[in-house]
């Protein structure tokens, strides 16, 4: 990277979404916490906050060095290279090419880094309600080094863009993935299966109905997420351009017919139309559009969330049948809807997709970049539990998990009712003493 004038407009733009993406991350906080019982709410929602904290100093230290340092052999970036933002902070990077549209270094450093953030906080949801705090905290170390900085340098590091030698997938095969389809979805839900396989499933698992305790968080989380995803997207663009100009209304568009189909989905299958199915089919539109909002036309977005809505919708039923534990399914919404969205591209890309005259290449290019993330975050993230769960423990006591995590794991609940029940008793008793005084009180 050299010294370069900065392209003002560009640069605000990529901040702006880049402070969108970052919300991503305590709004994934209230859409999961609403889905767990209500005993684990706080405790849910802990573990995306202390991602937020672990990874954004790594990425300071060494993991953007990790994902975006010369690379070596294309596999990883040096770690050492830009370590502790060394030689970024009065440069610029030219994601265009022409010259025109710089943007500061460390723009791009806080852009990627949300989505380090959000990429391990993810992971979470499969293991809701049973995994150690402390435990889950040294995870997110472990994984963001050893699998996300990897993968994403795999993935993103192009040549001449932000590393001067680019990862193997964005420069050898050529697979298209604009905003992190493979590096964060299929990588986080593959994850989240092979840590909820190590960990076993909660206690009651297929005996006892686990509802959402609160799906007005839910939908919050869910519209908040929805809020973000166009910086996530569209910002991938690196500048204010027809690019992400594009990238936006696909985002919107997929994600508006992948709710209506997994509710149409819902409705055949089941009889109703619930919020939570709406919740779910818009967090399976963004997933699946996410690696494609670049690739595609708007028709073909609606495409790709109605292929989305559909088979994310049947894939979380897997969990039942197959016996693995994905508490909020992570592995039916981000490792399914990643896959689907990664390969759609080879048949509904514009330029060289199947239906376009393009031949299979893309699709075949686009398969290898899926299923070389796949096996490598199910490998190594099997290893890390093994691991820790050997040396720290993986997982609650039974007694502190049907306890509840919240108040064993932080001393809090989610929810104080001791007003709420002493009200009651005021109602129905006319005249009370006040716990801890003799002093009576008259209704």
């Amino acid at each position: 990277m050299m010294a370069l004038e900065i392209n003002t407009g560009d640069t605000a733009w990529v901040m702006a979404a880049a402070a969108l993406v970052l919300l991503m991350t305590p709004a994934l906080a209230f859409f999961y916490g609403g889905m767990v019982r209500a005993f684990g709410v706080l405790n849910m929602m802990m573990m995306s906050l202390i991602s937020m904290g672990t990874v954004g100093v790594l990425w300071v230290l060494y993991g953007y060095s990790e994902s975006f340092g010369n690379s070596i052999g294309g596999v990883v970036g040096n770690p050492f290279q830009y370590f502790g933002m060394r030689g970024l902070m009065n440069m610029a990077i030219d994601p265009t090419g022409d010259g025109k549209h710089n943007i500061p270094a460390l723009a791009f450093v806080g852009f990627q880094a949300a989505f380090a953030i959000i990429a391990v906080a993810l992971v979470s949801g499969a293991v809701a309600d049973r995994i150690k705090f402390s435990t889950w905290t040294v995870f997110t170390v472990v994984w963001a080094t050893l699998v996300y900085f990897p993968v994403a340098h795999w993935v993103f590091a192009f040549d001449g863009v932000a590393a001067a030698h680019g990862g193997w997938i964005a420069n050898t095969v050529k697979a298209y993935d604009f905003a992190g389809g493979t590096a964060i979805h299929i990588n986080a839900g593959t994850a989240g299966l092979a840590l909820a396989l190590v960990l076993g499933p909660r206690i009651g698992f297929r005996q006892k109905p686990m509802r959402p305790h609160n799906l007005t968080l839910v939908m919050l989380g869910a519209g908040l997420l929805w809020f973000g995803w166009f910086g996530f997207n569209a910002g991938s663009a690196l500048g204010a351009n027809s690019t992400a100009a594009l990238a936006w209304i696909n985002t919107m568009v997929a994600t508006c017919a992948a709710m209506l189909a997994w509710l149409v989905t819902e409705r055949i299958r089941d009889g109703h139309a619930t919020s939570l199915g709406a919740a779910s089919g818009i967090v399976a539109g963004l997933v699946a559009i996410t690696p494609a909002c670049a690739s595609v036309s708007p028709v073909g977005a609606i495409v790709v969330g109605i292929l989305a809505g559909v088979g994310c919708a049947l894939a979380i039923g897997l969990k039942f049948k197959w016996g693995y534990d994905d508490a909020l399914d992570v592995v039916g919404v981000h490792l399914v809807g990643g896959l689907i969205g990664t390969l759609a591209i080879g048949f509904l890309a514009t330029n060289d997709g199947v239906f376009y005259g393009g031949g299979f290449t893309q699709l075949g290019r686009q398969a290898i970049a899926a299923f070389a993330v796949l096996i490598y975050s199910f490998v190594v993230t099997y290893v890390i539990a093994l691991v820790l769960k050997r040396v720290m423990g993986l997982r609650l006591s039974p007694a502190a998990e049907t306890s509840g995590a919240d108040i064993n794991e932080h001393a809090e609940i989610g929810y104080d009712l001791s007003n709420v029940r002493y009200s009651n008793y005021q109602r129905v008793h006319s005249t009370v003493v006040v716990p801890g005084t003799s002093e009576e009180v008259h209704s």
